[in-house]
C-alpha cells in the first residue's frame, strides 16, 4: 500500500534577494491536524518561507506539494487561490466596511443559503454568534482575531499559514485565544504552519518546531527534544537564558571549578563550552566557609557571592559572582528566594542537565 503523503510537503526551498540568500534549502513535512512552528529571530527567513508556501512569493528553487499535488516547482507556480491554503496575519486584514458575517463569508463559493449556513457554523465555533451584524471597529482585538480565524477557515483550507497572528493581542487574552484557535484547527484536520519569534508560543502550540537561523532550519523536532537536546549553544540560548562555563578538554574530560565534566568527542586541547540553564543550578548554604559534599550527580560545589536577587512572580533570579574566577552565574529558584547582596552561597551543577558544545 502506498504511503499517504503529508498534507504539506516542501523540499529544497531557496530564495535570494539582490544576491543575498534569505531562505536556503528549507524542507517541511506537515500532516493533517499537525502544527509546525517556524521559530527564529527577526530576519531569519520565517515569513519568506511562509510566503513561498502560500504562493505569494516565488522560490528560486525547491518544490511545494499539498496532499501530494505539486503547487510549485520547476516550471510551475500555482497562485495562492488555487492552493487550498488559508492565511492569517498579525493585522487580521478585516474589511472595515463589511459586517462580521460578510467578512467571514467573503470569497465563499456556493448559493446564498449554503454560505449563510457555513458563516453561522463558524461564528458559533468561535463564540461570536451574536456578532454577525457588527463591524470590525465595534470589536475588541481578541474578537477581531476570532473573526479572522473564521474567515480563514470558511473555505475549508487544507493548510493554514499563520504569520505572528497573536502578537498584537493583549497578554491577558493571548493564551486563551491561542488555545481556542489551536483546538478549532485540530478539529478541522488542518495542517498548520505558524511563524513566531516567541519560544513560549512555539512550545505551547507546536507539535513540531523548526528552529531557523540565517535562512536555514538548524534544528527540527518535537518541542521537548528541541528544548532538551539543543544542537548548539545558540539554540539553547534562544529558548532561555543560559550560563556558560568554559574549559579545555583533555582525555575526554574538562576540569572546572565545579569538578570534571565528561566531554567525549572533543580533541585534547580543544576549547569547550558547558552550558547550563539557570533553573538547573542548585543553591546550598555556606557552613562556616565550607559547602556541601561533592556528589556524582552534581559534582563539586563552587562558592559564589550574591550580587543581586529579584522576584519575578513564579520564580526568583539570583546573580552570583564566583570566587574561583570572578565570572557571573545566574540561578533561578521557584517561588520567593531573595538573599541579600554579599551573601555567600554554594552552587552545584546537575550533570544530566548540561550541554557541551565546541568553544
Amino acid at each position: 500500500m502506498a504511503e499517504t503523503p503529508p498534507r504539506l510537503e516542501a523540499t529544497g526551498l531557496t530564495r535570494a534577494f539582490g544576491g543575498r540568500p534569505v531562505v536556503e534549502d528549507v524542507a517541511l513535512r506537515v500532516a493533517a491536524g499537525q502544527v509546525t512552528c517556524l521559530l527564529g529571530p527577526s530576519g531569519c527567513g520565517k515569513s519568506t518561507t511562509l510566503r513561498i508556501v502560500a504562493g505569494v512569493e516565488t522560490a528560486d528553487a525547491g518544490e511545494v506539494r499539498i496532499d501530494g499535488r505539486p503547487m510549485a516547482g520547476p516550471g510551475l507556480h500555482l497562485p495562492p487561490e488555487r492552493r487550498g491554503v488559508g492565511m492569517m496575519f498579525q493585522d487580521f486584514a478585516l474589511f472595515p466596511h463589511l459586517t462580521v458575517a460578510a467578512n467571514v463569508g467573503f470569497g465563499l463559493a456556493g448559493d446564498k443559503a449554503a454560505k449563510a449556513r457555513r458563516v453561522g457554523e463558524l461564528l458559533e465555533r468561535v463564540n461570536l454568534s451574536g456578532f454577525a451584524a457588527k463591524h470590525p471597529h465595534q470589536l475588541s482585538g481578541g474578537e477581531q482575531q476570532r473573526v479572522a480565524l473564521a474567515r480563514a477557515l470558511a473555505p475549508r483550507p487544507k493548510v493554514m499559514l499563520m504569520d505572528e497572528p497573536f502578537s498584537g493581542l493583549d497578554n491577558r487574552l493571548r493564551d486563551g485565544i491561542r488555545d481556542t484557535t489551536l483546538e478549532i484547527l485540530k478539529e478541522e484536520g488542518t495542517a498548520v504552519v505558524l511563524v513566531t519569534h516567541e519560544p513560549d508560543e512555539a512550545m505551547r502550540m507546536a507539535d513540531e518546531i523548526a528552529l531557523m537561523r540565517g535562512g536555514r532550519i538548524v534544528q527540527q523536532g518535537a518541542p521537548y527534544n528541541v528544548y532538551n537536546a539543543p544542537v548548539d549553544r545558540a539554540a539553547a540560548a534562544f529558548f532561555s537564558d543560559v550560563n556558560v562555563i568554559r574549559g579545555i578538554s583533555k582525555g575526554a574530560l574538562t576540569a572546572t571549578p565545579f569538578g570534571d565534566f565528561l566531554t567525549p568527542g572533543h580533541a585534547d586541547g580543544a576549547a569547550v563550552e558547558i552550558v547550563i540553564r539557570p533553573q538547573h543550578l542548585k543553591i546550598d548554604f555556606d557552613r562556616g566557609g565550607r559547602g556541601p559534599l561533592p556528589t556524582p550527580q552534581e559534582g563539586t560545589p563552587a562558592r559564589g557571592t550574591v550580587m543581586r536577587a529579584r522576584y519575578l512572580g513564579r520564580e526568583s533570579l539570583v546573580d552570583f559572582r564566583m570566587d574561583c574566577d570572578g565570572s557571573k552565574l545566574t540561578a533561578s529558584v521557584p517561588g520567593v528566594f531573595l538573599p541579600k547582596p554579599g551573601t555567600v552561597l554554594w552552587l552545584m551543577i546537575r550533570r544530566d542537565r548540561c550541554f557541551v558544545f565546541p568553544g
